[in-house]
């Protein structure tokens, strides 16, 4: 009897908080003006483990030892790496749970590798690039390490957690109504009512499948994967009798979600005095000892080419740039603006190039201006194969006719109005100043030659920035914070309403760019930029002030050896 009432009201309380939970929901969607598309949602996965694979997102595939990745081949005696142009997809939308393995090059002496599990979600490329950072030096630093990239609550097949990253990608391309679910969901009563309604509805389903593992370390880099999957950790960890140490990478820059700073994690990683600040209030239960500031984990290319420069304004660093234009195909003389507009080449990019190139050209800057359009092939072909030279003619063209056009019309105004004033004086009036427009013309007469280059995806980004005098891109936080590594300047042009805001705010407090939506003004700024080298040096110096190219190798050092200290002391403790 006692059993079935209990399962009666369990029976109760999850039909409650299901409902209250999917109520929650309808309100973000009846405020944002939309309600998610069931048929954008993709079926359930069949295997528990990691990213949902699609024809559009880069994957890597285990096979008998070596890692499939893509254009470059790199082996060792125990390892090799193929590189594939193309993406072998998943059959029967089944998910792949990813291991990596290799023996790399040794750079902290150990006697054994580690076994770290990651917890993340594929919604936005930033968790995923800075899980593959942190990886990359657990392959160095530890040899013969391995690790898995997991997503927990795809497979749970339960509303709304499954959706997580289908409704992201939807959400995420309709910033007004992300921004009224972000916002409605960053409270604690829905914090709280999320952590009761994921428990009661998800707890087994998530047990079973982090069972399948035995890491020696959990790293969860995405704000979901903090509540319920530390609190089955250690529950697992009770079980084995083998504690394992759970640590938080916050992938986030200038501003956080509050499910970042929930559990009893081991240690806190924060990239900002902004995210430190925030946790604290937040209430995250670490202790200040715990909670770091260490940057935001990025590619080991970055920390690589900031060493080899030693600053942007030194003397070796501005040789070492024209080194690495030159290498890249771009003229070592002129200056370079990146534009990117993240992994689908979003933002308004051809309009942007447009407005870069007719301001440059008409200022007499030399300059060439570089576009990342992601997978968007048909902007990259369209900026390959554009006219610039006839876009020009035609727009400068325009601009002389109406300034025809206001002169003559001054002169006629002029005319009327005199009175008192004789026919020839005013006449010789209009004529100097018709003369002394056209003479002050004629000094900015030289047109600069300007030219722009298309690009698809970029895996030497380190490359490009460094090659950079000014990014102009959205305020996605791993974008900013590569640029600062490096020095560069930035130029935002939007942002994800929410946990992208505060980025924005990091490079205007930071003084190493500014934030503009029109085009025009855009380029006005940057151009401003680029005739004033002063200006860009202070800017550079104040961006190398905010960047940390080595945070993700600091993070991995110190989650390393706390890891290999705790396994000792397990070993002490059987």
């Amino acid at each position: 009897m006692g059993t079935q009432r209990h399962m009666f009201v369990s029976s109760q309380t999850v039909i409650f908080l299901t409902l209250l939970f999917a109520f929650a929901n309808c309100l973000a969607c009846i405020q944002a003006g939309s309600f998610p598309q069931p048929g954008n949602h993709h079926r359930a996965p069949k295997r528990f483990g990691s990213f949902l694979l699609d024809k559009n997102s880069p994957a890597i595939q285990t096979r008998g030892g070596s890692i499939f990745v893509e254009h470059e081949q790199i082996s060792n005696s125990t390892t090799t790496f193929h590189r594939h142009d193309t993406l072998v997809p998943p059959q029967n939308n089944e998910t792949t749970a990813f291991r990596y393995s290799a023996n790399v090059e040794e750079i902290v002496p150990c006697k054994k590798g580690l076994k770290i599990l990651f917890l993340s979600a594929d919604t936005g490329g930033g968790h995923r690039a800075s899980a593959e950072s942190l990886a990359n030096q657990f392959l160095k630093q530890f040899p013969g390490s391995e690790y898995d990239l997991v997503d927990v609550w795809t497979p749970t097949m339960v509303y709304p957690y499954h959706t997580l990253v289908p409704s992201y990608k939807y959400l995420s391309a309709h910033p007004q109504r992300w921004k009224a679910l972000y916002y409605l969901s960053n409270t604690r009563w829905y914090e709280k009512l999320t952590n009761v309604h994921s428990t009661v509805t998800c707890y087994d389903k998530i047990k079973k499948q982090l069972e399948e593992y035995d890491p020696d370390v959990v790293v969860s880099v995405h704000p979901t994967m903090n509540y319920l999957p530390e609190k089955i950790i250690r529950e697992i960890s009770k079980a084995r009798n083998k504690y394992v140490p759970f640590f938080t990478v916050v992938t986030d820059f200038g501003s956080g979600h509050c499910t970042w700073f929930q559990g009893t994690v081991d240690k806190m990683y924060v990239a900002s005095e902004r995210i430190k600040s925030l946790a604290k209030r937040r209430g995250a239960k670490v202790q200040d000892d715990n909670l770091v500031m260490t940057g935001l984990p990025i590619r080991d290319d970055f920390a690589r080419l900031a060493e080899n420069m030693n600053g942007r304004t030194t003397e070796q660093g501005k040789t070492f740039r024209k080194e690495v234009k030159a290498q890249l195909g771009l003229d070592p003389e002129k200056k370079v603006v990146l534009v990117m507009g993240g992994g689908e080449g979003v933002g308004s990019l051809s309009m942007i190039a447009e407005q870069l190139y007719l301001k440059l050209r008409s200022e007499g800057v030399d300059a060439t201006i570089c576009v990342v359009c992601g997978r968007n092939e048909k902007t990259r072909v369209e900026l390959e194969t554009k006219d610039w030279e006839a876009t020009f003619a035609r727009v400068d063209q325009l601009h002389k006719s109406r300034k025809n056009r206001r002169q003559f019309g001054l002169s006629k105004i002029l005319r009327k109005g005199r009175r008192r004033i004789k026919s020839h004086t005013n006449k010789s009036y209009m004529n100097s100043r018709v003369m002394s427009s056209n003479t002050g013309s004629s000094t900015i007469q030289r047109h600069g030659k300007v030219n722009v280059v298309g690009l698809g995806f970029v895996s030497n980004m380190a490359d490009y920035m460094v090659a950079s005098d000014v990014l102009v891109s959205k305020a996605g936080p791993g974008t900013i914070a590569e640029a600062a590594s490096v020095g560069l300047p930035v130029m935002i042009t939007s942002f994800l309403p929410g946990q992208e805001a505060g980025n924005v705010n990091i490079v205007l407090d930071g003084g190493f760019g500014a934030f503009e939506r029109n085009p025009q003004k855009i380029a006005e700024k940057v151009s401003f930029w680029l005739q004033n080298d002063s200006v860009l040096d202070e800017m550079s110096l104040r961006s190398e002030a905010v960047g940390n190219p080595h945070a993700a190798s600091d993070i991995v050092r110190d989650i390393g050896q706390i890891t290999m200290d705790i396994l000792e002391q397990n070993e002490r403790n059987r």
